[in-house]
């Protein structure tokens, strides 16, 4: 591999931006020159910049313990709790939920380690990794597919928080209620002052890069572990040291089996859109290592908590009178004390905003800066995204079923093909090698220009791919496929692709650090 030196830019002294992270005070133009001449090719400032430039091998900060926290707060979303949950109402009992989710588990391991290494050895953002098979300018397509899903679910995340803290003030403050009966554009005052509340305390934090957000997460996640936990015994005890171990329908055979798998494909299938932007977080890991053990501890360890957890929780409901919990904010709304619905009410934000940052943020963020490169920074991504997630009024869409199924549904259809061309090209047709410097370059002899900056191969792959995934997830007929729509999607654009490259291409593998700036950001 090529190790010549890195690029020469530094930090001013004295002159860090304000409050925020750390960017040498170099102008992108000069910032692309200095890169051109480390690199001995020209870098063009419509594809490289601060933010999309490939990290540093020496200074990075994410540990395993720092990987092992995303999970700690993705896993135990309150969205993955209502899916497991889910699985209690469709008749699992408890040790086949725990399959279900083990099966999910372990196929996720390895595929985030699969993305995650990339990520690692390049030091690029997804949205640069995405050009060594789509090209320069194919690779908005995957990224801005990927943000477009991210940035909407941003918004209606952020809402659903709001409601938490709706609740958590009204228990405070009752006479607050009466600010919470009118509407102003679908959502009350204090849902408004709630919303705009969250909506700024997440940009703030999201303002300062990506080491804040390794922070947050740090903090988050033994905050949510020990919360979760404390709730399940709450319930257990309640339920008189009794739950529903048993599946509520009975089912046996090759429909219990059937179920089973099912659950774990669509557990799988959660985690698609992570899967395919990991290398966003582990491009400033710090090892190989930290990846795998980060990712063992994070998933199939805490996954199994996770599970022990939702067992408890609706099995112990389910004995206490006889009803399925939706959500853990179920359980947290029918506390009978007003200090401890409170404490739990702002675990559950914490929690809610950590994983908005790491699934539903960092993703366009990074979408964004790479459109518009000369224009925008992540912090000024940021607050783009931002803007979209609220005037696109989420509760509205939230409460839209045919926008969520339609168009948020056809969108993450599309993220299994995406994934399978991918992970195809750079591991199977590419056996890893990668020429990060030329990602960033425009020259038509580049080995990622393809044909005017796309790769047509990658494209015929994707198509019939994504037509067969959005005929899965659409089409009532095929509904006994739709939990393995995220695996066909994969599996036949990977195959596709692997079928139509040009396997006798030598590629040549070439490091990224003479371009490289430091992990600050």
């Amino acid at each position: 591999m090529q190790t010549t030196s890195s690029v020469g830019v530094t930090e001013t002294p004295g002159e860090p931006s304000a409050g925020g992270p750390n960017h040498p005070v170099v102008g992108n133009t000069d910032l692309c020159a200095i890169a051109s001449e480390a690199s001995g090719r020209t870098i063009s400032p419509s594809l490289y910049n601060i933010d999309l430039a490939p990290t540093k091998a020496k200074g990075r900060k994410w540990t395993s313990y720092s990987i092992f926290t995303l999970w700690a707060n993705d896993v135990h979303s309150l969205g993955n709790y209502a899916f497991a949950i889910g699985l209690f109402s469709l008749g699992l009992g408890g040790w086949q939920i725990l399959v279900a989710l083990g099966i999910g588990a372990i196929l996720l391991f390895g595929l985030l380690n699969f993305s995650g290494f990339m990520g690692e050895k390049t030091g690029v953002p997804f949205p640069v990794m995405s050009r060594i098979s789509f090209g320069i300018r194919g690779a908005q397509i995957a990224s801005l597919v990927r943000g477009a899903v991210a940035v909407a679910w941003f918004g209606i995340q952020t809402y659903l928080a709001s409601v938490v803290l709706r609740v958590m003030l009204v228990a405070m403050a009752p006479g607050l209620k009466d600010l919470d009966s009118n509407s102003i554009l679908g959502l009350s005052t204090l849902g408004w002052f709630s919303f705009v509340a969250l909506w700024i305390v997440q940009l703030v934090i999201v303002s300062f890069g990506m080491e804040m957000i390794r922070k947050y997460e740090a903090f988050a996640g033994p905050v949510i572990l020990v919360t979760m936990a404390a709730i399940a015994v709450w319930v257990f005890i309640e339920a008189g040291g009794a739950i529903q171990w048993s599946g509520i329908k009975g089912l046996e055979g090759t429909e219990m089996w059937l179920t089973i798998f099912a659950g774990g494909a669509l557990w799988v299938s959660i985690y698609g859109t992570f899967v395919l932007n990991f290398c966003d977080f582990t491009r400033s890991s710090t090892s190989k290592k930290s990846i795998v053990k980060g990712n063992f501890w994070g998933i199939p360890i805490n996954m199994l908590l996770f599970g022990a957890i939702v067992v408890v929780m609706a099995g112990g409901q389910y004995k206490i009178n006889g009803t399925v919990i939706e959500s853990p904010s179920d359980i947290v709304e029918s506390i009978p004390n007003t200090l401890l619905l409170v404490l739990a009410c702002l675990a559950l934000l914490i929690l809610t905003i950590a994983v908005n940052l790491m699934a539903n943020f960092v993703a366009p963020v990074y979408a964004l800066t790479n459109l518009f490169p000369r224009h925008l920074n992540f912090r000024k991504a940021a607050w783009v995204s931002g803007t979209i997630g609220l005037i696109i009024l989420p509760w509205n869409l939230y409460n839209n079923p045919i926008v969520i199924v339609y168009f948020l549904g056809g969108l993450g259809a599309l993220l299994g093909p995406l994934f399978g061309v991918v992970m195809a090209d750079y591991w199977l047709v590419r056996r890893g090698k990668v020429n990060v410097p030329e990602l960033y370059t425009e020259d038509p002899k580049g080995a990622y220009f393809y044909k005017r900056g796309v790769n047509p191969k990658a494209i015929i792959a994707m198509i019939p791919a994504a037509g067969l995934a959005i005929a899965i997830a659409f089409i009532p007929g095929l509904a006994a496929a739709a939990p393995f729509a995220w695996f066909i999607g994969a599996g036949v654009a990977a195959l596709t692709y692997f079928a139509v490259a040009d396997k006798k291409q030598v590629h040549e593998d070439v490091s990224g650090e003479p371009i490289a700036v430091a992990s600050t950001h």
